[in-house]
């Protein structure tokens, strides 16, 4: 039943993408399987026929120049599908299926990336996903042809000899029993090597992708890198291991009932009634040997789809999971609208852990008022980012609540809740698209003066196309690569293009140097002036101007206060910021 089910979905996912690569796929199928049945029975039959009886030369003539023409056009038909419309129409799938699939990948929670059986099953999900769900439609039409088929030739077989049938009995059981055990056997096969697959897979994009290529050369990651392969590999070998006596004699079990104990029997019957009984005429043994042959090799090649199908079948209830995975925090959840005017921004009581049992969060309680500069200070891994993740709707809270304006974020549309925010991420990523793009990323707004704003629009303007120049040589020989402190000048940047009343800052100077980051401060306090300004760091000079100060660690909220208000306190941030300003008095003197 999950068979059928699994192969109705994809059907009816083609369908949905290309109909007429669906009703081409059902109508060559068909047709091949015409040709096979009216070359290989009917027209011999009527051939051996027509000699018997002695028919005119004329009407046999007649007849095959007929067979020919109707031939000629099914073999034109082949043609024109293979072609002409399996390029279009595969180019039209490709594109909506995975249309789907990015939209979903874009509208599931971060959580799903850091599980880890979820993200091999989006994995496997997204390998090769438009030619296999293609390939299980193909299947799918071929199985329905191929049993028309078989009831044809088995019916033919059973006028010129009852007996006969029993021999088509061996492939039934060669491909029905023992090849749904290979398959069975394949598709866990499959599963258990993703994770190894993944694995080398990583190690792939580390040793090609540019933005590794520095680490790999000047350190020792490389063995380290090939350790990894070599484990992937290992794993590999094992799983092999696992399954190789299984498959090995399931293998033989499936070659010998489908293959030896058919054809080595169908020869020794037919020659025992011919030769020995003489029970049969050359003519009828010719006709019954080509029926038997036709009949056995429709089913080698009809239960051959069958496992094919059921090995297809565990990637489409991938596909088909991941599709129809219903979000915790999903991308289209509509609410309430926004007001227009931030009042306050509360997270009250707020916890959150991570899948693995970490405790990112712990009973934090706080209000930011509208109009506010909040900091969130501490050492790294103290919780900073997490807060931040759970106020932009990227995580919701496992207890507690985050209010907007008195009202729990969870009520408001998704979409316009998340636009109130500009953001510059720590962990942030260039595309390899133009410097323009990268700031606006498909917003309107004036990437000039953001760049601007940010520091870097004279380096930009030097490149060759300017704010047109494509950031990375991974598609463009003539692109830019960019120093870290620009690139991150650059994602700055991006805050600035966006006049959302929230601007969010999460460590946007890590890669600057004192002075640099100053300038770069001073920009981003004249840029929030009207804006709700949250900044995440824990290089404490750049927070000193921010109306409140959280200081985190371990996931709590254990100060809070202005800069000046810290300082006379003398505890925890007055210590951080009195051995920051050490080590700043030291690199400026080394200046």
């Amino acid at each position: 039943m999950n068979f059928f089910k699994q192969n109705i979905y994809a059907v009816k996912t083609l369908w949905g993408l290309s109909k007429s690569r669906v009703l081409h796929m059902a109508v060559k199928s068909a047709v091949g399987y015409f040709e096979w049945l009216f070359g290989s029975i009917f027209f011999a039959r009527y051939i051996v026929h027509a000699l018997e009886t002695e028919a005119a030369f004329s009407e046999i003539m007649t007849f095959i120049f007929v067979v020919a023409l109707v031939l000629g056009v099914c073999a034109l038909y082949s043609s024109y599908v293979d072609m002409c419309v399996n390029p279009i129409t595969g180019n039209i799938v490709r594109r909506g299926l995975y249309a789907r699939l990015y939209a979903k990948a874009r509208n599931v929670e971060l959580r799903c990336y850091e599980d880890a059986e979820f993200y091999n099953k989006y994995t496997m999900a997204l390998d090769d996903a438009d030619g296999r769900i293609m390939q299980t439609g193909r299947t799918f039409f071929g199985i329905l042809s191929g049993i028309v088929a078989s009831g044809v030739a088995f019916y033919v077989m059973y006028t010129i000899d009852p007996f006969s049938v029993l021999f088509v009995l061996s492939p039934i059981l060669g491909n029905f029993f023992f090849g749904a055990i290979m398959s069975r056997l394949e598709a866990k096969q499959y599963a258990e090597n993703t994770p190894h697959n993944r694995k080398a897979g990583y190690v792939t994009r580390v040793m090609y992708l540019a933005e590794f290529a520095k680490e790999v050369r000047m350190s020792n990651i490389f063995r380290l890198m090939v350790s990894r392969f070599d484990e992937s590999v290992r794993g590999n070998h094992a799983v092999a291991d696992k399954f190789a006596v299984r498959g090995t004699f399931s293998l033989w079990l499936k070659n010998i009932t489908t293959f030896s104990l058919v054809f080595q029997g169908m020869v020794i019957y037919a020659a025992y009634r011919a030769m020995v009984t003489e029970s049969i005429g050359l003519a009828e043994l010719a006709i019954l040997f080509s029926a038997m042959v036709t009949t056995s090799w429709i089913f080698i090649g009809l239960f051959g789809m069958i496992s094919e199908s059921l090995k297809n079948c565990v990637f489409i209830n991938y596909l088909r999971g991941f599709l129809e995975y219903k979000e915790e925090i999903p991308e289209e959840q509509d609410g309430l609208a926004l007001a227009e005017k931030i009042s306050t921004i509360e997270f009250k009581n707020v916890s959150f852990v991570y899948k693995n049992g970490h405790h990112a969060i712990k009973n934090c309680s706080l209000v930011i008022h509208g109009g506010e500069t909040i900091a969130f200070a501490g050492h790294n891994g103290a919780g900073k980012s997490t807060l931040i993740k759970l106020l932009f709707r990227l995580y919701d809270p496992t207890e507690g609540e985050i209010l907007l304006n008195g009202i729990n974020i969870k009520e408001y549309n998704l979409k316009a809740y998340r636009r109130l925010f500009a953001a510059a991420f720590q962990d942030y990523k260039i595309f390899s698209m133009s410097v323009r793009d990268n700031v606006l990323l498909e917003k309107s707004g004036d990437a000039e003066a953001a760049l601007k704003q940010a520091g870097v629009w004279e380096e930009i303007n030097k490149l060759q196309n300017g704010i047109g120049t494509t950031l990375t040589k991974e598609f463009d020989e003539n692109g830019a690569v960019l120093s870290e402190g620009n690139i991150q000048k650059v994602v700055v940047a991006r805050a600035f293009a966006n006049p959302a009343p929230v601007q969010v800052y999460d460590e946007p100077s890590s890669a600057l140097d004192p002075i640099a980051e100053y300038n770069l401060y001073t920009s981003i306090m004249a840029a929030s002036r009207g804006h709700t300004t949250l900044f995440i760091s824990h290089r404490l000079s750049s927070v000193a101007d921010a109306d409140i100060v959280y200081v985190m660690e371990n996931g709590e909220i254990i100060e809070r206060g202005s800069h000046h208000e810290l300082m006379a306190a003398g505890k925890k941030y007055a210590e951080m910021f009195m051995m920051q300003a050490q080590s700043y008095s030291a690199d400026l003197e080394g200046a």
